[in-house]
């Protein structure tokens, strides 16, 4: 939040009066053309998107006004009242945050239980007492892990829209990870696989990441399919 007042300084201070007055109704027509204008301009985006991204709900005229008074050395507010109100502002905006998150979580929630409640009518899908659905790609005749080893294997993982989010077979590397450090649908379901299986896991998102979702991929309560090579147990 501090960064894109800051930013915004830069982009403000050379705004005229007048050009202060319609900010909100002004919208550049001209693409700029030297470097100061296209950084000038550039910088104005990223406060821009900043700002939408986070649903901030602003007033562009006292937006100008407060850049504009603060390099002017005449700000209206004390450095108490700045400090209020930013602490507001910020509460505000992880408040709409957390409602579009619940919002979000409720939708993928259904999704991912009509997916899954399909899923399992399919030929070779079964479905374990957790919910975890998996189906049998091809089936090893190695040893299974159990929760205390380390298995290598190769996966891509996908949302239930079949959005890949991850795939070491894309990155051409393996992983390794101790059972225990990962998931529930993947400390469950990687113990049913002999070494050199292939297994399809469907896992609903109480066994995946649930409400909580995982960085920018991965949303609150979706159900996440894995396509999952045992490649050895490792330890």
């Amino acid at each position: 939040m501090q960064k894109i007042i800051i930013l915004a300084f830069a982009l403000i201070a050379g705004l005229s009066t007048a050009e202060q007055a319609t900010a909100k109704q002004q919208v550049n027509s001209v693409k700029p053309k030297s470097s100061k204008d296209t950084a000038s301009y550039a910088v104005g985006m990223q406060i821009g998107k900043s700002l939408k991204d986070q649903g901030l709900d602003l007033d562009i005229d006292q937006l100008v006004g407060g850049l504009r008074d603060m390099v002017a050395g005449k700000a209206l507010l004390t450095d108490a009242e700045l400090t209020a109100a930013m602490t507001a502002l910020q509460q505000a905006a992880m408040a709409k945050q957390q409602e579009v998150a619940s919002k979000k979580g409720e939708i993928n929630k259904v999704k991912g239980e009509a997916f899954l409640a399909e899923n399992k009518k399919k030929p070779g899908v079964m479905v374990t007492p957790s919910g975890l659905q998996y189906k049998v790609l091809v089936e090893g005749k190695g040893k299974k892990p159990t929760k205390e080893n380390k298995v290598k294997v190769h996966y891509t993982g996908k949302l239930i829209d079949g959005t890949v989010f991850d795939s070491s077979v894309e990155r051409g590397e393996p992983i390794e990870f101790p059972l225990s450090g990962v998931i529930a649908g993947w400390t469950e379901g990687v113990q049913l696989m002999p070494v050199g299986s292939k297994y399809m896991f469907y896992i609903p998102s109480n066994l995946a990441y649930g409400t909580n979702g995982a960085g920018q991929s991965i949303g609150p309560n979706e159900t996440l399919t894995f396509e999952v090579e045992l490649l050895d147990i490792t330890k």
